[in-house]
């Protein structure tokens, strides 16, 4: 059985202003990822930022990607609106999307969801729990019912998405006492997405190994389904 292609997509741009971002993350938010999804086995895992050119999405790399993961934060604008219509393509034809954190706001996201996709935030230090609400779902496979992360960003609910087909993990925050639908997915035309929320740039959330295992989950969960057929469209003649 081949290995699942994946593209770890990040903008790179906290890492390169500022020295605590670049402190947790010194091969940055991409490579971190890049690093433990190759660990995990089966993968072959590529990255791509933002300043490539074509942002390092090419139409090469996009038709050889079963699974993309997208982090972005701060420039969510500079992302060529070419390049998310060729995404947004690839998800509708099969390719899965692993949406991270502030990639709520990106622009594939909410192309994809049809709505702001706005939340409350607040940048702090709160206790993060993630309670599972889907137990035995491949996402959360080989996780306890609950994943504490000691400091995290607060996203807080209502979340402006559309209803989710599965929600797989809510959050609550201490000492704010929100909550948030942190751990959701969808089904795009033949491809899977999943959004989960953990992994403020600041913070060294990717480097612990629940947050690790959910990720890997959840891009094994978004591949595309062996054996399946692109749709077909236009005209059509009557069966005989």
């Amino acid at each position: 059985m081949s290995n699942l292609r994946v593209t770890v997509w990040h903008e790179h741009r906290h890492e390169k202003k500022n020295p605590v971002v670049a402190g947790v993350y010194p091969k940055g938010i991409h490579g971190c990822i890049a690093d433990f999804l190759t660990a995990a086995g089966g993968m072959d895992v590529r990255t791509a930022t933002l300043d490539e050119p074509e942002h390092g999405l090419t139409d090469a790399v996009l038709n050889s990607t079963d699974v993309m993961t997208w982090w972005g934060h701060m420039a969510h604008d500079e992302v060529s609106d070419a390049v998310v219509a060729k995404v947004q393509k690839r998800v509708h034809q099969g390719m899965g999307l692993v949406v991270l954190h502030s990639a709520h706001f990106s622009k594939i996201f909410r192309r994809l969801m049809g709505t702001s996709c706005d939340l409350k935030w607040r940048e702090s230090n709160d206790r993060e729990i993630l309670w599972i609400t889907a137990p035995g779902h491949p996402i959360v496979q080989g996780i306890s019912d609950h994943v504490i992360i000691a400091k995290e960003e607060m996203y807080g609910e209502y979340f402006d998405i559309p209803e989710p087909d599965e929600t797989v993990m809510i959050s609550s925050f201490q000492p704010g006492g929100e909550v948030f639908r942190s751990l959701v997915t969808y089904r795009r035309a033949a491809g899977r997405v999943v959004y989960f929320r953990p992994g403020h740039e600041s913070f060294p959330t990717y480097h612990q190994k629940e947050i690790q295992q959910i990720i890997t989950n959840a891009v094994r969960f978004a591949a595309p389904t062996p054996g399946s057929q692109p749709a077909i469209f236009g005209n059509r003649q009557p069966l005989p």
